[in-house]
């Protein structure tokens, strides 16, 4: 059995490195595409709907994939020190990577706007957390006007070796369906990861080891969606903090990876993406956060309107674990369910029956 090492060395080849570079890898990459079950028959449409649990990477989300290349580059480039503005999962991926390369991470994150889950393990990993009043598009700006002014690196999505890292996602999708599905949908907040898969899908087309490209659809919560809007807006607002961005640093690419694949952004509320990550978890057994959970709200739309017409093979892409953000999950959960009984044998069973089953 040879041990997986992580995506750099398994796309070397690929991959904007050569034999003296130094990987800063935690493994990440290969993670599971599941084809969904249950939910698919409540659409009364014949579908075939696959999701990149992305969540499964070693700090819960795609960003991973991005990070190993960033880092792995500042490194060789010989910084010392990594820098990012973040919703919460950059600022995770930057601090661990930066911890397993023995250099600084400093994170720029919104006051009060970022997920628990996500400040727990930037915290433990050791980052130098700056809290600013303002929100995301605030702290982008000044992470890109520091970078002038102090020995850092920026490891956001600017940063065109994640985007490199980022791509090997459609890799796997390819090698796991055999070719490129008909439908990828995705979550935009940045734009970068919808802007990396389709760089990956073109690059394993040209070389012959897809058939095609996919259709590439991109969704945003209604609070926060410039793409839809036609503009940056300047106070974007969502639960789904992952994608809580008004002024995307990929607009371009993203517009080109619309108009190249003939794709669409459209977007959704909150109630939809928070009812999507409960039936998801729910119907499939998979908890993903409410920014993830946007791609399969979106792609279930699109299914049930006919604008993805049946027979269709979908990927959708969750870009992070649901423990990344436990306080929305909890919240859309009755406490007054739980049965609270006395230890007793007879108290368990009655409870049992009591739910109908026989």
């Amino acid at each position: 059995m040879q041990l997986y090492t992580g995506l750099i060395n398994h796309y070397k080849d690929r991959l904007p490195v050569d034999e003296n570079t130094k990987f800063i890898s935690l493994g990440e990459g290969n993670t599971p595409l599941i084809q969904l079950k249950n939910i698919p028959s409540l659409l009364s449409k014949n579908v075939d709907i696959y999701v990149k649990y992305e969540g499964l990477n070693p700090t819960g989300s795609f960003k991973d994939r991005g990070m190993t290349m960033a880092v792995t580059k500042a490194v060789e480039s010989g910084s010392k020190a990594i820098i990012c503005a973040s919703t919460g999962n950059t600022s995770v991926a930057a601090a661990a990577y930066a911890a397993r390369a023995g250099i600084k991470a400093f994170v720029l994150i919104p006051e009060g706007k970022i997920a628990l889950g996500k400040l727990a393990q930037t915290m433990i990993h050791g980052a130098t957390i700056i809290q600013i009043k303002g929100n995301f598009d605030d702290g982008m700006r000044l992470v890109k006007e520091v970078a002038d002014h102090a020995p850092v690196s920026i490891v956001n999505s600017i940063n065109p070796f994640r985007l490199q890292g980022q791509k090997t996602a459609a890799f796997e999708v390819v090698e796991e369906l055999g070719d490129a599905p008909d439908y990828h949908c995705l979550p935009v907040g940045n734009a970068g990861n919808i802007s990396a898969y389709w760089m990956g899908y073109k690059e394993y087309h040209q070389d012959g080891k897809a058939s095609e490209t996919p259709v590439m659809l991109g969704y945003q919560a209604k609070g926060a969606a410039p793409f839809i809007k036609g503009e940056m807006i300047n106070n974007p607002e969502t639960v789904a903090t992952a994608i809580r961005i008004g002024h995307p640093q990929s607009w371009d690419l993203a517009h080109t990876v619309k108009q190249e694949s003939n794709g669409w952004f459209d977007a959704l509320s909150d109630e939809d993406i928070l009812s999507a990550q409960k039936l998801l978890a729910e119907k499939e057994g998979i908890f993903c956060e409410p920014a993830s959970a946007v791609s399969l709200a979106g792609a279930m739309r699109d299914i049930k309107s006919g604008k993805i017409p049946e027979g269709s093979k979908i990927v959708c892409t969750l870009t992070g674990h649901g423990l990344k953000d436990p306080d929305s999950a909890i919240a859309q959960c009755n406490s007054e369910d739980m049965i609270i009984i006395e230890p007793e044998i007879t108290k368990v069973r009655d409870a049992i029956l009591n739910e109908g089953i026989d």
